[in-house]
C-alpha cells in the first residue's frame, strides 16, 4: 500500500544545519519524511549552492528548486529597495518571496497531498496555490514577524523605529488576513501562540537533533556569542555587548576572549574593529562543539521573536548561559530556567565575570542546561507535538 504524500515548501534551505531557521525547518522535514512520501519545494538565492543537493539522501522523493531573481546586496541597493518597500507598505521578506505562484503551481501540478507545510510567514500567500491539492495546509511560524519588527525598531529608535513600526503594522495586516486560512499554525512558544489572531495554533518548540555532550573547555576565559550575523537582532546584540558590556568584562578579566561564531561575520566586523580580545570564526561545521570550547555563552538580545536556538545549542554543549530576559523568552518560566538573566550592562557583565571566575558555579549551571536540553528540546521530544495534532 503506498504511503500518503506530503509537501514541504520553504524559502530557506534546511540543510546544511546552519542557523535557527534551517534547524526548525529540518526538524519538520525529518518528521514528515518518516511518515509520508515527501516532496520538497525550496527557493534559492542567485549564486547559492543547490539546496536539493544538500538534503540527506532518501529524505525526499522529489525536490524542486525555484530560483530567486538577482538583487544587489550592497548597502545602497538595500536602502533603495527598502525605501520603495516602505512607500508601498510591503515588508522586505514578504516582497522578496512574492510573485512565484505560477512556479509553485508548476511544482505541484498533478499531485495530491494529505498535508502541505509552508515554512515562514513570508510564504503564507502560497496557501492559495496549495489549498486545491492538499487535504490540510499548515504554516510553521519561526517568529511573529510583527513583533520582531516592532521590538527591533523600539530598541533602535529614531528613523529605524519608524520604518520597522511601518513594517510591523504591515505584518499585522498580513497575519490577520492569512493565518486564519490555515488548518493549523505552528508557533515556537506559548508566548508566540497567544499573540496569533483568529487561528488554530499549536506550540511546536524549537529543538535540536540529539547531540552527545561534547568535551568541555579547559583553562581560560572564553565568552561566545553565536548566530547568523546578518540577522538584525544579532547585529544589534553585538553592538550593545561590544560597547556596554565587553569592556567591563575585560577590565575584570584581562585575558578574556570574546568569540563570535556564525555566518556573515562581515556584518559585524566594523562593530568590533579595535575592540580588544575579539575573534570571529565565521561559520563552523558543529556549533555545539564550538560552544563547548567556551566558558560562558552570552545572549545579549534586545529584540527578537520565537525562541533562541543559540541558548539550546549552549545547553546541548553544557555551556553556562547569561542572557537578557527577552533572549530567553519562550523557553520556560524565568525563575526556573538554567540561565543567568540580566538586562542592564553592569548586571550582565557582573554575571559573565562571576561565571568566568567561579568554574564550579559555571559547571553546575551548564550541567543544568544540558539536562533541560535532553529532557525537553530534542527533535524527538518535539515530534510528539506533531503526532498529537495528527500530522
Amino acid at each position: 500500500m503506498p504511503r500518503p504524500r506530503a509537501l514541504l515548501l520553504s524559502p530557506e534551505a534546511p540543510y546544511p544545519l546552519w542557523g535557527g531557521g534551517a534547524l526548525r525547518t529540518a526538524s519538520v522535514l525529518r518528521y514528515l519524511a518518516g511518515r509520508y512520501a515527501l516532496d520538497v519545494v525550496l527557493f534559492r538565492e542567485p549564486g547559492a549552492g543547490d539546496p536539493a543537493a544538500a538534503l540527506p539522501e532518501g529524505l525526499a522523493e522529489r525536490t524542486q528548486v525555484i530560483g530567486l531573481p538577482f538583487h544587489a546586496r550592497t548597502l545602497p541597493a538595500r536602502l533603495r529597495r527598502n525605501a520603495f518597500r516602505l512607500l508601498r507598505g510591503v515588508p522586505p521578506l514578504w516582497d522578496r518571496f512574492s510573485g512565484f505562484d505560477r512556479d509553485v503551481s508548476g511544482c505541484v501540478q498533478g499531485c495530491r497531498y494529505e498535508v502541505a507545510v509552508i515554512e515562514h510567514l513570508w510564504c503564507a500567500h502560497y496557501e492559495r496555490v496549495l489549498r486545491p491539492v492538499a487535504g490540510r495546509v499548515v504554516l510553521n511560524l519561526h517568529n511573529i514577524e510583527s513583533a520582531l519588527h516592532r521590538r527591533f525598531g523600539t530598541a533602535e529608535g529614531g528613523a529605524t523605529r519608524w520604518a520597522h513600526e511601518r513594517f510591523a503594522r504591515a505584518y499585522e495586516r498580513i497575519e490577520r488576513e492569512w493565518l486564519p486560512r490555515f488548518d493549523l499554525v505552528l508557533a515556537a512558544s506559548e508566548t508566540d501562540a497567544l499573540g496569533l489572531p483568529g487561528c488554530h495554533a499549536a506550540v511546536y518548540p524549537n529543538t535540536l537533533p540529539h547531540h552527545p555532550r561534547p568535551p568541555r573547555a579547559g583553562e581560560g576565559a572564553a565568552v561566545v556569542f553565536s548566530g547568523n550575523m546578518e540577522y538584525h537582532p544579532n547585529v544589534q546584540a553585538v553592538r550593545w555587548f561590544a560597547r556596554e558590556i565587553w569592556p567591563r568584562v575585560r577590565r575584570a578579566v584581562p585575558g578574556a576572549e570574546w568569540v563570535l561564531v556564525g555566518k556573515n561575520e562581515h556584518m559585524v566586523r566594523d562593530l568590533v574593529r579595535g575592540v580588544q580580545g575579539v575573534r570571529c570564526t565565521g561559520m563552523v561545521e558543529d556549533a555545539v562543539a564550538e560552544l563547548a570550547r567556551a566558558h560562558v555563552a552570552v545572549v545579549p538580545l534586545l529584540s527578537g521573536s520565537g525562541t533562541r536556538l543559540k541558548i539550546l545549542e549552549a545547553w546541548a554543549a553544557g555551556t553556562p548561559v547569561v542572557s537578557t530576559r527577552l533572549g530567553a523568552e519562550g523557553l520556560g518560566e524565568p525563575d526556573e530556567l538554567p540561565v543567568s538573566l540580566a538586562d542592564k550592562p553592569d548586571e550582565f557583565s557582573a554575571k559573565v565575570v562571576r561565571l568566568l571566575q567561579n568554574p564550579g558555579e559555571a559547571s553546575e549551571l551548564g550541567t543544568a542546561g544540558r539536562r533541560r536540553f535532553e529532557r525537553s528540546f530534542t527533535w524527538e521530544s518535539a515530534w510528539k507535538v506533531l503526532a498529537g495534532v495528527g500530522l
